[in-house]
Parts: C-alpha cells; structure tokens; sequence
C-alpha cells in the first residue's frame, strides 16, 4: 500500500491508518509471540465476521505488517505472522494493553484477556 507525502496530517492519523479498524489491533495482538491458522484467529475473535475478518487481514498484509503464507496441504492452510515491521507495533499495543486494564480495574470489571501476550 502506497501513501502520498502529504497524506497525513500527523502521526496518530498514519498510525490509524494501519492499524485503526474494529479487530486489526487485536489480529496484531494474538499474532505477538505465536504465526496462526485463519481458523484460530476466527476463534480468537469471535465477534469478527469471516468477511470482516478476512478484509482486516488484508489490509494488515497490504501494508506490510503481517505475513500470509499459505501450505498447500488438503485443505490449505493459511498462516498468518507478524513480519519486522509489524512487531514494531508491539510497544504500541502494550501500552494499549495497560491503558485498557486500568481503565477496566477503575470500572472494577475483570477480564482475562492482556494479562499477558497470547
């Protein structure tokens, strides 16, 4: 995906802009320390539509911060990892992360999901 110079007016629109969508930030986070078949991501995120699942993971391909490999077996399967640039966004979700459960323990709601990478 190409983007022009004068595209963005600052950097958290450019940041939005890979990673801004309903479920791209929680496909990057499961994808942290693990590659996953697109059926395991679809468990992951149960809320995320196949459709809606599948445009995400493109757009995050297109842009380069995740790898699609597919293994040509009965079924094929397709693999999803985080590539260099990807990874790059971990800081970011950890921070996220953090923000989210403090933001949940002063609502006094658990959750056990961020208390640790996947």
């Amino acid at each position: 995906m190409q983007y022009e110079n004068n595209q963005f007016n600052c950097p958290v629109e450019a940041t939005l802009s890979l990673i801004g969508g309903k479920y791209k930030p929680l496909i990057l986070w499961h994808l942290i320390d693990q590659s996953l078949h697109y059926m395991e991501l679809q468990r992951l995120i149960p809320k995320a539509t196949p459709k809606m699942l599948s445009q995400q993971l493109h757009h995050l391909e297109d842009c380069g911060m995740i790898h699609r490999e597919v293994i040509p077996e009965k079924p094929p399967k397709t693999i999803y990892l985080l590539t260099d640039f990807g990874q790059s966004i971990i800081p970011v979700l950890e921070a996220m992360c953090t923000w989210g459960k403090d933001y949940l323990d002063r609502l006094d709601v658990e959750t056990p999901c961020c208390s640790s990478h996947p």
